[in-house]
């Protein structure tokens, strides 16, 4: 082996140190409550965690490195993922040792991405350190793998960390939140090649110089290529979106239906008293079904009248069979006009594996059930997918809204194909109460504001218990709710048409993380034809001296 493959020697006990670091800023780079205030250190955890970890891997091999990625990245993630154990135990009533073993789970399926990222980036780095570029088109094209193998779960994806960060926020318009986690990944590669470099006494790559030029120019761009501010003579529409604040523990109880019903009429009427023309009520905020021939449609069909808003409310949707019993239930959202006909529904279509669904039942077994057991005690279904809703009524003027709900609010691609078909605005419904009161809420609303970010159309967030918001094209939250309080935020909301909504990235999807992709197949293409060509001439040497 040739002096330069011969691993890099760690200090002792700094590699664990470092790969603890990392795990630690990995968690950091997200909102978590404390103390009554949310902690976000974000704009710097989401540039040291990749750092760290690139340091912690330095001078492994890619089997080593993917089992010292592997349990980092396990680490990290559980400890991101704690939240689940609410939704599971306290709310779900499933055993201690599942609301244990499912963040572990779900911490598994993503540090296995982390495990192949130390193993790619150890093949690309077997004759030095790592280059930042090599780090950030791996770690971009990976954490994209996770928004849709196994069905996706991307939660916790690093770009998230720069929710605040307005200059690389304007870039998310052209390439969705990849472009944030690319940077992210850049700048931290650069960093821990420039301590590298330093400790070995070596003059600092150009690759560093370059990774941070790189850096500077993006958040030059993004500040430049922001959504532009909405002219005055865009035609805006007036929404309420209301938080009832009813507990999950209670939330599917028969004896809470009439007090659920009357919570949210109230807050309707206080919208329309402060001139809502739309109403936007939580994911399944009614509870049952809102058919227009259940007693529960025809309250809410009364109540659209009464106000004269249109309402786009949560609730079950439901499919009967001939002898009227209901066989299909989903997760949907019903669009009453103020003249209380129901117009439209969407259903929700990417659904949450072993939360609204259980996966490979025929394998699984019939006893193995959902933990949203509220909606159906059967699976829910899916519905066809996105699609922009026409906004009834006169005042309205014809908008056309988008109305993803709760757990696709996650994936970027699902959000950006209603504003494709048309959406001006968006309706985001959710229920975040299943998260009590961890940083799960505080880390949907990043998520959220990236969607609006990366759409440049304007969001009003309805949310059970919260975080309730108003959004700008731009990804800021302009107005929010605290959590576990009842409340309503009423506000004029642009609606962004083409050109000004419906982004490069609304348009074409992930064309940016698709080169990710094709830079990082390149990488360890480029490194495999080394590798083989070395053990080819050590084959040839050692017959040479025989």
């Amino acid at each position: 082996m040739s002096a330069a493959r011969l691993p890099r020697a760690q200090a002792p006990g700094r590699r664990p140190a470092l790969l603890v670091a990392f795990a630690a800023a990995a968690f950091l780079a997200f909102p978590h409550p404390l103390a009554g205030r949310v902690l976000d250190l974000g704009l710097g955890m989401g540039f040291a965690a990749p750092a760290l970890l690139v340091l912690g891997l330095d001078g492994l091999g890619p089997a080593r490195a993917a089992g010292a990625a592997f349990a980092a990245g396990l680490a990290a993630h559980a400890a991101i993922l704690h939240w689940i154990y609410v939704v599971t135990v306290v709310y779900g009533q499933a055993p201690a040792l599942v609301g244990v073993l499912a963040p572990v789970g779900l911490a598994t399926y993503a540090a296995g991405f982390t495990a192949l990222f130390g193993a790619a980036l150890a093949a690309c780095a077997r004759r030095g350190p790592a280059s930042p570029w090599a780090v950030a088109l791996l770690w971009t094209a990976l954490e994209h793998a996770r928004s849709f193998a196994l069905t996706g779960f991307p939660w916790a994806t690093l770009g998230y960390s720069q929710h605040r960060n307005p200059a690389l926020l304007g870039l998310a318009g052209f390439g969705g939140v990849s472009v944030l986690s690319f940077a992210c990944a850049l700048g931290g590669g650069a960093a821990a090649r420039a301590w590298l470099d330093r400790r070995a006494g070596r003059r600092l790559a150009p690759a560093v110089g370059a990774a941070l030029a790189t850096l500077v120019a993006a958040h030059g761009l993004g500040l430049a290529a922001r959504a532009p501010e909405d002219p005055p003579e865009l035609p805006r529409l007036r929404v309420a979106v209301l938080q009832g604040n009813i507990d999950q523990g209670v939330k599917w109880s028969p004896a809470w239906t009439q007090q659920t019903l009357e919570i949210y009429e109230g807050l309707s009427r206080e919208a329309r008293a402060q001139g809502a023309e739309v109403v936007v009520w939580p994911e399944s905020a009614l509870p049952g079904g809102a058919a227009p021939g259940l007693p529960s449609g025809r309250r809410l069909a009364a109540l659209a009248r009464e106000t004269g808003a249109a309402h786009v409310v949560g609730a079950v949707g439901l499919v009967h069979d001939e002898s009227g019993r209901p066989v299909q239930f989903y997760d949907s959202a019903f669009l009453v006009d103020p003249q209380g006909s129901f117009t439209d529904r969407y259903d929700k279509s990417h659904l949450v594996p072993f939360g609204e669904y259980v996966p490979l039942r025929g394998l699984l077994g019939g006893r193995l059930s959902a933990v949203a057991r509220g909606i159906a005690q059967a699976d829910v279904s899916a519905g066809p997918g996105p699609r922009a809703l026409a906004i009834p009524g006169a005042a309205a003027g014809g908008a056309r809204a988008g109305v993803p709900i709760c757990y696709e609010l996650i994936f970027p691609d699902l959000v950006r194909r209603f504003v494709r078909d048309g959406a001006e605005v968006l309706f985001a419904i959710t229920n975040d109460a299943w998260y009590g009161r961890t940083g799960a809420p505080y880390q949907f609303l990043a998520m959220t504001a990236l969607r609006s970010a990366e759409n440049r159309v304007w969001t009003a967030r309805a949310a059970n218990t919260g975080v309730s918001a108003i959004i700008d094209a731009r990804g800021r939250v302009r107005a929010r709710t605290r959590l576990f309080e009842r409340d309503l935020l009423v506000a004029d909301v642009p609606l962004r048409a083409a050109p000004l909504g419906g982004s490069f990235y609304a348009r074409h999807g992930d064309l940016f993380a698709a080169a990710c992709w094709l830079g990082a197949a390149g990488l360890v293409a480029g490194a495999a034809r080394r590798e083989w060509r070395g053990r080819a001439a050590g084959r040839r040497g050692g017959r040479g001296s025989t």
